[in-house]
């Protein structure tokens, strides 16, 4: 065999680069994503995870009116972040849908699903607000063998994120425990990316996740290991791990707490996590699961809100009065602390929305001179689930309670000053459980 010798050295430079490194050119690859995050008037933000270092951009076009595209501004993503890359789309018109695609490296991505989200509607005072209708649900667990307790496996049925979809929600409200981190998780940034990653890497989730936008609350899973508190000694990563994949439009400086409104309506997502008393720890006092300082707010957002409704999303069951397992009445005096402001406020149309028990059910609470409060617990999504057979809750409303893996969905409906609540759960099939209607107080 005989080999010509190349007389210029830059061609064989440039011969060896392309023989070392011949995907140099090409782009990186979405591991995780589209996720759409928050809606408003005004902006959108699309969610992306990419396998490497890239340039990342949203090109989006209104829905009908293909021809008008509008281009975000970039995201190079790197690896102390996760290779996450948070787009906003702030070229969008109230009440308009827009299809978008993403440009990696400058090569726009082949979408497998439906790509579209949409900016919240306006409404002027005096005007009817708009309907509009959202999924909520807890305790999502997807199963990793080689990580698992051996046995049959906790998680299943993850068709019922198709189901959920096939609702049609503006939006999902997550309650916590959205995912389960292990003990190989939680003691370090590769542990919680990882969790994360592969807890998103399931087929059902990505065409939900690419047109229905989405919020989020934590719970211990989330956070750490089992019933963690205050004293977990990677908290500050927890915090930074949630914050960095979930969309929400705000956060507290300090813990994972903020607000958000969709229509009239307005959401408290609380953290019941970064300030909690160990459950255990029955020396000191007073004993805390939101901390003076998020109590402090959330009392304060509740005297502020003009809401035709008022959400307040936490992990652990409020109303149950059962002092069992993580419900809020193992911590009796701040749960008697909320509950004493809300009365004191005249707080109206007020629900709690919670998960946390791997089972459904609609509590009550109706005192003489005092506006009813209701709370709604979803769980669970896909984890195992159980039925509280030995509590006596008398606060449940009757033929609420499930004990299978389901969904909410909530809508909003009627003319400004008549809005009424229609509750209903799916089980993950998508079959209809069960309906009630709340009206709002006069």
């Amino acid at each position: 065999m005989k080999f010509r010798i190349l007389k210029n050295p830059s061609i064989l430079l440039s011969f060896l680069i392309v023989s070392v490194f011949p995907l140099s050119g090409e782009p990186a690859n979405i591991v995780s994503g589209p996720m759409l995050g928050y809606s408003t008037l005004k902006e959108v933000l699309v969610w992306v995870q990419t396998d490497r270092k890239s340039i990342v951009t949203l090109e989006y076009s209104e829905i009908g009116n293909p021809k008008n595209k509008f281009i975000s501004e970039e995201i190079h993503t790197n690896a102390k972040t996760g290779f996450i890359a948070k787009l906003i789309a702030d070229k969008v018109t109230p009440g308009k849908k827009y299809h978008y695609n993403l440009l990696i490296d400058g090569k726009r991505i082949e979408a497998k699903h439906p790509q579209t989200f949409q900016a919240q509607s306006f409404f002027a005072a005096g005007q009817d607000p708009p309907s509009f209708s959202f999924a909520l649900g807890s305790c999502a667990y997807v199963n990793e063998t080689e990580y698992d307790v051996p046995g049959k496996p906790y998680g299943g049925e993850y068709f019922i994120y198709n189901s959920i979809l096939s609702k049609k929600p503006d939006f999902m409200l997550w309650l916590g425990d959205n995912i389960y981190l292990r003990e190989t998780d939680w003691d370090s940034r590769s542990g919680f990316f990882h969790r994360y990653r592969h807890q998103r890497g399931i087929s059902e989730l990505a065409p939900f996740f690419a047109s229905v936008h989405q919020y989020a609350i934590w719970d211990d899973h989330d956070y750490g290991p089992n019933d963690g508190d205050s004293s977990f000694w990677m908290k500050d990563t927890a915090e930074e791990m949630f914050k960095l994949h979930w969309g929400n439009p705000n956060y507290a400086k300090e813990g994972t707490y903020g607000s958000f409104t969709w229509g009239d309506v307005q959401f408290f997502l609380l953290d019941d996590r970064t300030f909690r008393t160990a459950n255990s720890n029955k020396v000191i006092g007073p004993r805390q699961i939101l901390g003076e300082k998020q109590f402090q707010w959330l009392v304060n957002s509740l005297a502020f809100s003009k809401a035709a409704f008022k959400f307040v999303a936490i992990g652990g069951q409020f109303l149950n009065p059962n002092a069992v397992y993580e419900n809020y009445a193992t911590y009796p005096e701040e749960r008697n602390k909320i509950l004493s402001a809300i009365r004191d406020l005249k707080v109206k149309n007020l629900i709690f929305l919670t998960g946390d028990r791997h089972h459904t059910e609609l509590n009550l609470l109706k005192e003489e001179g005092a506006e009813p409060i209701y709370d709604f617990t979803v769980s669970p999504l896909t984890s195992g689930y159980y039925s509280p057979i030995t509590e006596k809750n008398s606060l449940r409303v009757e033929g609420t309670l499930v004990d299978r893996r389901n969904f909410g969905m909530i809508s909003v409906s009627g003319k400004r000053g008549e809005r009424k609540l229609t509750l209903q759960i799916f089980d993950a099939m998508g079959k209809e459980v069960w309906k009630k209607e709340i009206p709002p107080s006069p």
